[in-house]
């Protein structure tokens, strides 16, 4: 395994941690790390629930995060990684804070926005694009993700 696979899987595993807090809370099982190289910088996991914020998706609140650790909006040179593929909302903050690339663990069919259902952070129409890459530790994600709608169904 390369050096680079390593960083990802690392900050993956991080992410996929923030997805399990997230479903001991009650939360749709989601996590998320914004980071330069190997340095996390912004870590989220969802919370709308608990805030009663529509907008408080994992995404949402590591870009927030990084974005002050940095001390600006633009996060260039860092990246962003997820457990599910993001919405399209957060598709959206992934182009405005300008990061590198996003890579994602299990795609989204009903509302994924990275390739899935559409594919915003790559839309030449916009002014900056981010390459997305799914598949990061997928099966452990997708595998929290089922759980947790399971126990919901119950």
């Amino acid at each position: 395994m390369s050096a680079l696979h390593a960083q990802r899987e690392a900050c993956m595993r991080e992410a996929l941690h923030l997805a399990a807090q997230a479903f001991a809370e009650g939360e749709a099982p989601v996590g998320a790390v914004v980071a330069r190289g190997s340095d996390i910088l912004g870590r989220g996991r969802n919370q709308r629930e608990n805030k009663n914020d529509p907008t408080a998706h994992a995404e949402l609140l590591a870009i927030r995060q990084a974005a002050q650790a940095l001390g600006g909006w633009r996060l260039t040179g860092c990246t962003l990684y997820v457990t599910l593929e993001p919405c399209p909302m957060c598709a959206g903050a992934i182009v405005l804070a300008r990061l590198d690339a996003v890579w994602y663990g299990a795609a989204d069919s009903r509302a994924g926005c990275c390739g899935s259902v559409y594919r915003i952070t790559e839309d030449p129409a916009f002014t900056h694009t981010v390459p997305a890459f799914g598949g990061l530790l997928a099966a452990e994600g997708a595998a929290l993700l089922q759980e947790f709608f399971r126990k919901k169904r119950e």
